[in-house]
């Protein structure tokens, strides 16, 4: 478990400027909307604990140049809780956000909904459902900060509906909160590790690195360009492969540059997005993220040479559709000898995450730019592909079918690869011929 901050130790950790907007006025109840005896006494000893008159702080600050509006919650009042007015308070900063333009940053540590405020503080969630909707069609980023603990209907609106998610490390998050669990159930699935490795957050951040990766990343979500992302140069071999089987050879050859190392020559800096909010991740399979060439924001999708899992292609997906509301250009690199055919990926749907992929980059409105840097295996490859903005290295190629098994579906003895690999024309140079791709790179 990581150290408890308060609302305002947080946003002191991630800003120098924090000011405060003005909090909406309720007309006060005794004990409440239900009259619960001891109400209005338990949110007095939370005031002169805290110092707070509510569970969530909301204002404005710059964090690393970039102006957001923050919403810091302070577990020491009632835990965090929501009730009418939290929501009065969230709704408030979330129309401010869209009104002046702002990310949002929702500095998430809650127990949940308010019990002494029964299902009227319940439904604060559909309040701030539609907060958060209403921002994201407004085409602003939410980047949400995972503290301990982050539990209940918070974890489940504010911090697993962001577009992006940051934790603290050892952070408790997980929709149950400790005293609702299981008895048997494992602590260790109730962790900010936990939901990284599961696809539902995008990466641990000590505290230390927080005011620095919240900068950079707000910094990039909101640096949107309509233009469209140029190809990378290629880093491998410059002349073009004399045979389809001379094209295979040199994308499978252990020399050949991989995505991580275009990746690097093309960005000056980059953040990564991982997982598919769907209890899995393809971090080795699938690289996702966002960074600064030449000047500007570009969003990439990349695989690495792996047989693409379900959850690389539904991140990829993701990706896009983040890029697509923020007005991002996106880049795809493809690389990968096909989908992951194996029992495991068809219980995880294959077939429907390779459709996403394709549906998501058929929709997008940004410009996809495509290089093929190795292979490109049929429609696990394709899916990643952007539609007449394709380019390719002169070490790739692209088949509907590796030559391989196009020859055991044809009955064709081992010697005859070699031969099939020519007659499927997946040379570079074959690609630009039949239209498939714009150039070689």
């Amino acid at each position: 478990m990581t150290d408890r901050l308060s609302a305002r130790e947080t946003l002191a950790l991630v800003t120098d400027d924090f000011t405060e907007l003005p909090r909406p006025a309720r007309d006060a109840k005794p004990d409440g909307p239900l009259a619960w005896q001891g109400y209005d006494a338990s949110r007095a000893r939370a005031a002169e604990r805290t110092g707070e008159t509510e569970s969530v702080v909301c204002g404005t600050a710059s964090v690393e140049g970039t102006r957001a509006v923050l919403i810091a919650f302070e577990f020491g009042f009632l835990g965090g809780s929501l009730g009418e007015r939290t929501g009065d308070r969230l709704e408030a900063a979330y129309a401010y956000a869209r009104g002046h333009r702002l990310p949002v940053v929702p500095l998430v540590a809650t127990g949940g909904s308010r019990m002494q405020e029964g299902m009227l503080a319940l439904t604060q969630l559909q309040r701030v459902a539609r907060q958060s909707a209403l921002t994201k069609e407004a085409g602003l980023p939410q980047i949400a900060v995972l503290r301990d603990p982050t539990t209940g209907g918070g974890w489940a609106t504010l911090g697993a509906g962001a577009d992006v998610i940051l934790a603290l490390p050892g952070a408790q998050v997980g929709f149950a909160g400790s005293r609702v669990r299981p008895p048997d159930a494992d602590p260790a699935a109730y962790t900010a590790e936990a939901q990284l490795a599961a696809g539902a957050a995008d990466a641990v951040v000590p505290p230390r690195a927080l005011r620095k990766t919240l900068g950079r990343w707000l910094r990039l979500l909101t640096s949107p360009s309509q233009a469209e992302a140029p190809p990378p140069r290629a880093l491998g071999a410059t002349d073009l492969p004399v045979s389809g089987w001379d094209a295979v050879r040199r994308a499978r050859s252990t020399e050949r540059p991989r995505a991580a190392r275009y990746l690097d020559a093309y960005f000056t800096s980059r953040v990564s997005i991982g997982g598919d909010r769907c209890g899995h991740a393809d971090p080795d399979g699938m690289l996702c993220g966002f960074g600064e060439h030449e000047g500007r924001t570009v969003a990439y999708a990349a695989q690495t040479g792996t047989s693409t899992r379900p959850a690389g292609y539904r991140t990829a997906a993701r990706l896009i559709r983040l890029a697509d509301r923020l007005g991002v250009p996106v880049l795809t690199l493809v690389d990968t000898p096909g989908a992951a055919n194996d029992a495991e990926a068809e219980r995880q749907g294959a077939g429907a995450a390779i459709a996403d992929l394709f549906h998501a980059v058929a929709a997008a409105r940004t410009p996809v730019t495509t290089l093929v840097i190795g292979e490109g295996g049929s429609g696990g490859a394709l899916a990643l592909a952007a539609p007449g903005n394709t380019w390719a290295t002169p070490d790739s190629y692209f088949s509907v079918i590796a030559p391989e098994l196009a020859a055991a579906i044809l009955k064709r003895p081992a010697e005859q690869v070699e031969a099939t690999a020519d007659q499927l024309r997946i040379r570079p140079q074959d690609l630009v011929e039949l239209g498939v791709i714009r150039g070689v790179i």
